[in-house]
């Protein structure tokens, strides 16, 4: 329902993890054994975190796991419910379907729509959907949390079994599947207030309908509208603003100063003579303007072949649809914003997945594929650009503006009203299967293969509405995208599209891995485990400008009129926009002087004779390696000591070959950025099962670390580039309480420590600083819960929660123009409500002291901007299982 769901979840979290008086399966539990389980004492929870089933207990892995009793008494439903508000999980982003996880801390640079897909860094956190990865670039796919078994959180580099972008964990999704010989109905509603806002509501149903003794049929559905809270406050901008104009020492809200490289290169000029038109959104103020919508259903079916075989099959399809901006400007007021043009998301997705699972020869068989196809379309408000973007006067001012041709330019300037139109299309097809020995052996294994494709199709039209209006240098001609490379749209750019990327990036990877454990003794295991791998990403397409040089004339300006080629076959090609037959294609046959005689100067043709060297492919391969030592010197201690090695795929870069002119030059591919963890852990039962105490302490180093940086003094575009070594220090760790003595009472905490920092710069920046702090790495995160369930009649049980969460300050990036720092914050949650096992009923309130609390933020466009938790929230929600 909202974010601060989480508020709860985050808390209950540690609840699952220690383990309630539920069981993972414990909504089909039967009333006789709620009442049992009310005597007190810890109950196991099962995870498969090393893709085995076993006690959470019994994993050396440092795994928090929210069971499905959990998530109902949470109200889990998104992305942000079950993930933001763990000890140790941060998330970076915009809102619903733009976000990316991160565990550890493990994250350098703030997430940007506008190149989120294409351009954007693989991610570092796998995530999973029952067995199989639905990591994408840029922004995690959004599930819904409909009907689930569990959520399991595996922190550390997962990358012997998880593969390239479980660098810094896992995140698994584990839904329940198809029952058979067993009907099963369950209902759930809920409806929810927010302070200042609007109302939401959610319905979830599910069915489980047995055929036989062998087939079984789950289906559940749910939509949930999700109220706005976010009002667009009046105000204006013009081109007065802009980067253009900006001096040299000017201090941003950041508290960092304009460098020399970075002030406008008309800032001394007099403007008084030049008059700059407003954009005013007084059309669009509204209050509550970030409403909404999840809609989707799945499908799942099983079949059981004999004792040993069986076949599971699931259809989900999703449609998210969002309006309006999830970001405030704290400078204005804790909930409001001001935008100038209507933003919208349309984020849907269908998956099939299907996986057979059987045995052979004493060995347990799993085969898995699925299939992923997203589709998306985001309007984005930005206007704001104008406040880092020195060369927007060119497309909306006129002439005597852009070159005035003296110190006292004079003219118009419309105003800066700017959009990003963004279309995007993903297809992922996956395919594992692994082979594991049985449990009781001393000596067992898991070995298998893996298989991904990932083809992601991005269009995105940078629009600048007024430039129509300005007819700067007489209007801009037509503009068409380029030929013999990939292109979404052979027709003309839209009057209004100043700049397109328009891309296709194939992302390929297969992988080779294996675990295996060997018992030494009755108390000591040693785990060993390694994965080859092979990762190659693959750009085809064309970043293009739609606009010629001064006064329209038809002249080649490498890097200001020519579009970036992705074309992988050996060629480059070299357009005058505003002239086809400027177009000349140049080959590895040319050389410098070739280049030069074709009519382009000595920078261009070296330009050329670079990128026609530049790989095709950002492509990596290796192994990676994994050690745990465990020693359980009773059934109710384990101890482990855990070696652990995870990496990201590299990247191809659009301004490859740039130079700043002083040795360094921007790479065409950027290498993997490596980690290795060293971590030692504790899981421990203690005072007959009364206490549960499990954590642990972790060293990790990272090389190569990859972040997104702009840097005038190297290029005027954005490059990716392997920036700096770190290095991450940190405990976690959860208690979990439930005595004898008070049944029905427990009693839960989770805590994560974290101390990162910088430790080597290896690109000639000064926006990277040796020894500051990763982004989005809080110090400290912090939960504690409460949950007593007494019987209030023979038939009717009661219940009460109360939680408090905690996370501690942290950065938004490593770059020190793009940070800010988001504030600690402390939130407040209760619940009540009354069971009879069949049916429950419960009142919650969520953010019960409405503090403002900034679960993500950015300063992309030199102006603070905070991703807020939901404000004070109450509600109720009722459910009904067959």
């Amino acid at each position: 329902m909202s974010k601060l769901k989480l508020m709860q979840g985050a808390a209950v979290c540690a609840l699952a993890i220690g383990g309630t008086a539920q069981t993972a399966h414990a909504q089909d539990a039967a009333p006789a054994e709620e009442q049992e389980a009310r005597q007190g004492g810890i109950t196991e929870i099962v995870v498969t975190a090393t893709k085995r089933t076993e006690d959470l207990q019994d994993v050396p892995v440092a795994v928090q796991a929210i069971g499905s009793e959990a998530l109902d008494q949470l109200g889990v439903a998104t992305f942000d419910d079950y993930l933001v508000q763990l000890p140790g999980v941060s998330a970076g982003g915009g809102g619903p379907g733009q976000s990316t996880i991160y565990i550890r801390g493990l994250a350098s640079t703030t997430p940007a729509n506008s190149i989120a897909g294409v351009a954007g860094l693989a991610p570092n956190v796998a995530l999973y959907l029952d067995e199989q990865p639905v990591s994408q670039p840029g922004r995690n796919l959004d599930v819904y949390a409909a009907d689930l078994e569990r959520v399991e959180v595996l922190a550390g580099p997962q990358g012997t079994l998880f593969g390239a972008s479980s660098q810094a964990g896992t995140v698994r999704l584990i839904t329940n599947k198809p029952v058979t010989g067993e009907f099963q109905a369950k209902f759930k509603a809920g409806v929810a207030f927010t302070k200042d806002g609007e109302s939401s509501q959610n319905l979830e149903a599910m069915v489980n309908v047995p055929f036989g003794d062998s087939f079984a049929l789950r289906v559940v559905g749910y939509i949930d509208n999700q109220g706005g809270y976010i009002d667009n406050v009046a105000g204006t901008r013009s081109l007065a603003d802009s980067a253009r104009f900006r001096p040299q020492g000017t201090v941003r809200e950041n508290g960092v100063p304009v460098s020399a490289a970075r002030r406008g290169f008309q800032s001394t000029s007099n403007l008084s003579g030049v008059t700059f038109l407003n954009a005013d959104n007084s059309a669009l103020v509204e209050e509550n303007i970030n409403d909404s919508q999840y809609l989707g259903f799945r499908v799942s079916a099983r079949y059981e072949i004999g004792l040993d075989w069986s076949i599971t099959a699931a259809h989900a399809r999703q449609g998210l649809e969002t309006d309006g901006v999830f970001q405030v400007d704290p400078t204005l007021g804790k909930d409001d914003v001001q935008r100038f043009v209507p933003e919208r998301l349309e984020d849907n997705f269908h998956n099939t997945s299907w996986t057979v699972e059987g045995r052979v020869a004493g060995l347990d068989v799993v085969y898995t594929g699925a299939y992923t196809v997203r589709d998306s379309d985001q309007v984005a408000d930005y206007t704001e650009y104008l406040f880092v973007g020195q060369y927007l006067p060119y497309y909306i001012c006129d002439g005597s503006v852009t070159y005035p041709g003296s110190a006292a330019p004079s003219g118009t300037c419309q105003a800066p009203t700017s959009q990003t139109d963004a279309t995007s299309k993903t297809t992922v097809f996956t395919q594992e299967l692994r082979f594991n020995t049985p449990e009781e052996y001393f000596i067992r294994a898991t070995v298998g293969g893996f298989y991904s494709d990932l083809v992601l199709e991005e269009r995105v039209d940078f629009q600048y509405l007024n430039n129509v209006i300005a007819n700067p240098f007489g209007g801009f001609p037509a503009n068409f995208p380029q030929p013999g490379v990939y292109n979404s749209d052979p027709g003309p750019f839209p009057a209004e599209t100043i700049f397109r990327n328009d891309i296709r990036r194939t992302d390929k990877q297969f992988g080779i891995f294996g675990e295996v454990t060997v018992d030494l003794g009755d108390q000591f295991s040693v785990t060993l485990g390694a994965r080859y791998y092979d990762v190659e990403v693959d750009f085809e397409g064309s970043a293009n400008g739609s606009f010629c040089n001064a006064g329209g004339t038809d002249q080649n300006a490498f890097g200001t009129n020519i579009s970036d080629l992705f074309d992988g076959d050996g060629q480059f090609t070299f357009i005058g926009s505003c002239n086809a037959a400027l177009r000349q294609t140049f080959t590895l046959n040319d050389s410098v002087q070739d280049i030069q005689n074709a009519g382009l100067n000595a920078t261009q043709a070296n330009l050329v004779f670079n990128a026609l060297r530049a790989p095709d492919t950002a492509s990596t391969d290796g192994f990676i390696f994994k050690g745990t030592l465990n020693w359980t010197p009773t059934d109710d201690l384990l101890f482990y000591a855990t070696y652990s090695e995870g990496f990201r795929p590299g990247l191809l870069n659009r301004p490859g070959g740039a130079s700043n002119g002083a040795g360094f030059t921007v790479p065409f591919a950027i290498e993997t950025d490596e980690v290795t963890n060293y971590e030692i852990g504790w899981k421990t039962n203690l005072f007959d099962n009364q206490v549960r105490f499990n954590g642990n302490a972790f060293y990790v180093d990272i090389e190569n670390l990859q972040t997104t940086i702009f840097d005038p003094n190297i290029t005027n575009l954005f490059f990716s580039d392997n920036a700096a070594n770190a290095r991450i220090k940190g405990v976690e760790a959860d208690l979990t309480f439930a005595p004898y003595s008070i049944p029905g009472l427990t009693a839960t905490a989770a805590w994560s420590l974290l101390d990162t920092e910088i430790t080597e710069v290896l690109t000639p920046t000064n926006d990277v600083v040796l020894g500051s702090e990763l982004a989005f790495a809080p110090k400290a995160q912090a939960n504690v819960l409460v949950r007593y369930e007494f019987d209030v009649s023979t038939d009717l049980t009661a219940h009460i929660q109360p939680q408090v969460t905690y996370t501690a300050s942290q950065e938004t990036d490593i770059i020190q123009i793009n940070r800010i720092t988001l504030p600690a914050w402390t939130t407040f949650a209760l619940s009540a409500g009354v069971t009879n096992g069949d049916w429950s009923l419960e009142i919650f309130g969520e953010n019960l002291t409405n503090a403002s609390a900034p679960i993500s933020g950015n300063f992309i466009n030199d102006r603070t901007r905070w991703v807020i938790s939901r404000p004070q929230t109450v509600g109720a929600r009722v459910s009904y299982r067959y």
